[in-house]
């Protein structure tokens, strides 16, 4: 499984979106990271992850924990409040102890005020109205979106959306138009059902520009 670490210090913790649009950012920067491809020192692990089951556990950290977590091998995404680190595929059974230590628990985090309207030329990330998930849980889902929406990008389009820094909002659908997304072919993730919610829930529909054009 692929673990992400979010800061979450005690006095200054990040806003809600701002955590799900990073944990997004960061997975798509794992992916994209020459270590990751080719012959790289990740590519092997990576590969295999990508060919089972694409898992993604959050877990929180802060001050030395923090610390502890960024002196391993990964990459640190930062977004306007948030603080993110991907590290390569895990074993279940195989965490380094600085990460097996960390808690998953306590994730919950707001937004001091509603997001604006996210930028339609920009990718979005929409969530599904009818569930409730932890901030850590939607943040593996909005990891799962952007990866399925990564997969069916060409090799233009890949790095056309990495050189411009990875732009995309995460937003909460209205009903009304959740339904509409969930049929609309673009990629949509179901959730495996480990935690939190029912087996084959849907929860996240990517709309990049470049797949709404194909449809």
């Amino acid at each position: 499984m692929l673990p992400l670490v979010v800061r979450i210090e005690r006095d200054a913790p990040p806003a809600r979106t701002d955590a799900l649009e990073t944990a997004a950012r960061a997975v798509l920067t794992i992916l994209s990271d020459e270590r990751a491809v080719g012959d790289g020192e990740w590519a092997e692990v990576m590969r295999d992850w990508q060919d089972a089951r694409i898992r993604k556990v959050v877990r929180r950290a802060r001050g030395a924990e923090w610390r502890r977590a960024e002196a391993l091998p990964g990459i640190t995404v930062t977004g306007k409040s948030a603080e993110v680190r991907v590290f390569p595929p895990v074993p279940l059974d195989g965490w380094p102890k600085d990460l097996a230590r960390l808690q998953v628990s306590g994730t919950d985090l707001d937004d001091p005020e509603p997001p604006a309207d996210a930028d339609p030329t920009a990718p979005v990330l929409w969530l599904n109205p009818d569930l409730d998930m932890s901030a850590g849980k939607t943040m593996a889902q909005t990891g799962h979106g952007a990866q399925l929406a990564w997969w069916e990008l060409s090799d233009e389009e890949r790095t056309a959306w990495r050189q411009a820094g990875f732009p995309l909002s995460v937003r909460t659908a209205d009903p009304a138009r959740w339904t509409e997304l969930t049929s609309s072919g673009l990629p949509l993730v179901k959730d495996a059902g480990f935690t939190e919610i029912a087996p084959g829930s849907a929860t996240v529909v990517t709309e990049h520009p470049a797949l709404r054009r194909r449809g």
